[in-house]
C-alpha cells in the first residue's frame, strides 16, 4: 500500500469514527438535558472530568508507549511480549490508582461538590477508571494492525450502548444513576469486544526491559495532560473570576462552533500514530514526516482563512441576543486544534529518537504563557482576549517544540514553510484590524489562499511525490 494511501484512508476512517462518536451526543444532549435537573447534570460532569483527568495518571503514557515500542521489531513473539507487558503495567497502576481515589472518595466528594454525600458516586468513578484504563490497553493492538472497520463500528456502538442503558435508568430509576452508568457500560463492553478480539496479543510473559522501555517513554507523557487542562479550562476560570460567569456562555457558545476544527484533529490523530510508527525506519521518514507538517500548515492556515470572512454571518445564524458575541473567540479557538495537531507531528518525532520529555517541556512553558497572557488579556479584550491567549500558548509550544525538533534533525521546516507562517500572521493581525470590514477581509483571505497555494506549490508536489513512495514490498 502506498503510504499516501495510507495517510488518506487511516485520516478518513478515524475521522468517520471521531464525527460519529461526537454527533450522537450532539443530537441527544437536548433530550438528556429535558431529563435531567442543572445541578445533577453538573455533578456528572465534574465525576467524568474524574475519570478522564485521574484515568491519565493510571495509564502512565503507556498506551503511546506501545505504539513506538510495538514497530521497533517485526517478529510476533516481540509484539505481543511488548503488549503484555503494557497490560501487566496498567493492570497494576490502574487498581492502585482506583484504590487511592476509593479510599480518598468523601475528601474527594467534599472538594468538588462541598458535600460528602456524593462519595458512592465517586467510588464508582474509581472502578471505571480501572476498566478505562486496561481497556484502553487491550484495544491498543487494532489500532497497531491498523483494523480502522472495527473502530469505525465501535464508535457508532458505543453511544447507541450509552443511551440505551443511560435514559431508562434516568426516567425510571434516577437521574444520576443514568448518566453515570451509560458510559460505565459502555467501558464494560468494550473491553470484554476488544479482549476477544485482541486476547492473542496478550500471552503471559512480562518482560522487565521492555518494561523500563515503556515507562522510560509514557511517564514523561503523563504531564501532559495536566498541560492541556490548563489550555482547556483556565480561560473558563480566569474570565468568571476576571468578568463573571455570564461572560463565559459567550465564550462556551463560541468553543462550542469553533470545536469544528476539533474533529480535523481527532481524525489525523487517531490514524497518525500508526502512519509515524510504521514508516519510522524509512530512510526517508524525516524528510517525509516534514513534508507532511508543511502541508498540513498549510491547510490549517488556507481552512482558517476560508472560513474567517463569514464568521458573523455564521453566528448571527446560529445565534440570538448575547451569543453572537461568541464569534470573537471563534477564529482564535479554532485554529488551536490545529496548531495542536502541528505539535502532535513534532511529539511524534520526539517518541521516535525516544526523547519524549521535550512534549511536555515546550507545552509547559506555552500553558504558562497562556496564564499570564490570560490575566493580561482579558481585562483588555474581555472573551476574545482569554481565547487569544490560547492561541498564542500554542503558537509558542509549536514554536520551541519545532526548533528544538530541529535541532536534533527529526524535523526539516523549508523557507516556503517559513514565509507562508509569516504571511498568515500577517493576515491574522491585520484581519483582526479591519474587523467588520467583511469585503476588504474576504479579498485579503483570498489573496492569502492564493499566495499560500504558490509559494508551497513545490512543498505539494514534493509532498505528494514523497508519501508515494512504496512501503516495504508492496
Amino acid at each position: 500500500m502506498s503510504r499516501l494511501k495510507l495517510l488518506v484512508e487511516n485520516f478518513f476512517a478515524y475521522g468517520l469514527a471521531s464525527i460519529v462518536g461526537k454527533i450522537i451526543p450532539l443530537f441527544m444532549l437536548p433530550i438528556v438535558t429535558r431529563l435531567v435537573p442543572t445541578e445533577i447534570f453538573g455533578v456528572n460532569d465534574v465525576l467524568h472530568t474524574i475519570s478522564s483527568f485521574i484515568g491519565a495518571f493510571a495509564l502512565l503514557g503507556i498506551a503511546d508507549a506501545m505504539f513506538r515500542i510495538f514497530f521497533e521489531k517485526e517478529e510476533l513473539d516481540f509484539k505481543k511480549t511488548v503488549c503484555t507487558s503494557s497490560l501487566h503495567i496498567v493492570l497494576r497502576s490502574s487498581i492502585v490508582t482506583s484504590l487511592v481515589v476509593a479510599l480518598l472518595s468523601g475528601q474527594i466528594s467534599q472538594l468538588l461538590f462541598g458535600d460528602r454525600k456524593y462519595y458512592l458516586w465517586v467510588i464508582i468513578i474509581s472502578i471505571q477508571i480501572a476498566l478505562s484504563s486496561i481497556g484502553n490497553i487491550i484495544k491498543v493492538p487494532t489500532r497497531m494492525v491498523n483494523k480502522r472497520k472495527i473502530f469505525v463500528l465501535i464508535s457508532v456502538l458505543n453511544p447507541l450502548i450509552s443511551y440505551s442503558v443511560s435514559i431508562p435508568l434516568i426516567i425510571f430509576v434516577d437521574p444520576l444513576l443514568g448518566l453515570v452508568f451509560g458510559p460505565f457500560t459502555t467501558s464494560v463492553i468494550d473491553m470484554i469486544i476488544f479482549w476477544s478480539l485482541n486476547k492473542r496479543w496478550f500471552t503471559r510473559r512480562f518482560d522487565k526491559e521492555i518494561g523500563k522501555q515503556l515507562l522510560k517513554i509514557g511517564i514523561p507523557l503523563v504531564p501532559t495532560i495536566l498541560i492541556y487542562w490548563v489550555f482547556g479550562s483556565f480561560d473558563r476560570i480566569m474570565i468568571s473570576n476576571s468578568i463573571g460567569p455570564f461572560y463565559n456562555g459567550i465564550y462556551a457558545a463560541g468553543a462550542k462552533v469553533a470545536s469544528i476544527s476539533q474533529l480535523i484533529y481527532t481524525a489525523f490523530a487517531g490514524g497518525w500514530q500508526y502512519f509515524v510508527f510504521s514508516t519510522m525506519k524509512d530512510k526517508d521518514h524525516t524528510k517525509m514526516i516534514s513534508r507532511v507538517w508543511s502541508f498540513l500548515a498549510m491547510v490549517s492556515f488556507v481552512a482558517w482563512a476560508a472560513i474567517y470572512p463569514f464568521v458573523d454571518w455564521l453566528f448571527n445564524l446560529l445565534f440570538e441576543g448575547d451569543y453572537i458575541k461568541g464569534g470573537e473567540v471563534f477564529p482564535y479557538l479554532f485554529l488551536s486544534p490545529l496548531l495542536l495537531m502541528l505539535f502532535q507531528i513534532i511529539g511524534n518525532q520526539f517518541q521516535v529518537i525516544m526523547k519524549t520529555y521535550w512534549s511536555p517541556i515546550c507545552l509547559t512553558v506555552g500553558a504558562f504563557a497562556n496564564v499570564l497572557l490570560n490575566i493580561l488579556l482579558i481585562q483588555v479584550l474581555g472573551v476574545e482576549g482569554a481565547a487569544l491567549a490560547t492561541l498564542l500558548g500554542y503558537s509558542l509550544s509549536v514554536a520551541i517544540a519545532a526548533s528544538v525538533a530541529i535541532k536534533k534533525k527529526v524535523l526539516i521546516i523549508e523557507k516556503s514553510t517559513l514565509l507562508n507562517i509569516a504571511l498568515f500572521s500577517s493576515l491574522v493581525l491585520v484581519t483582526r484590524v479591519l474587523k467588520g470590514e467583511f469585503v476588504l477581509i474576504t479579498i485579503l483571505c483570498l489573496l492569502y489562499i492564493s499566495a499560500a497555494i504558490l509559494i508551497n506549490r513545490q512543498v505539494l508536489l514534493e509532498f505528494a511525490r514523497s508519501i508515494k513512495s512504496k512501503m516495504g514490498s508492496s
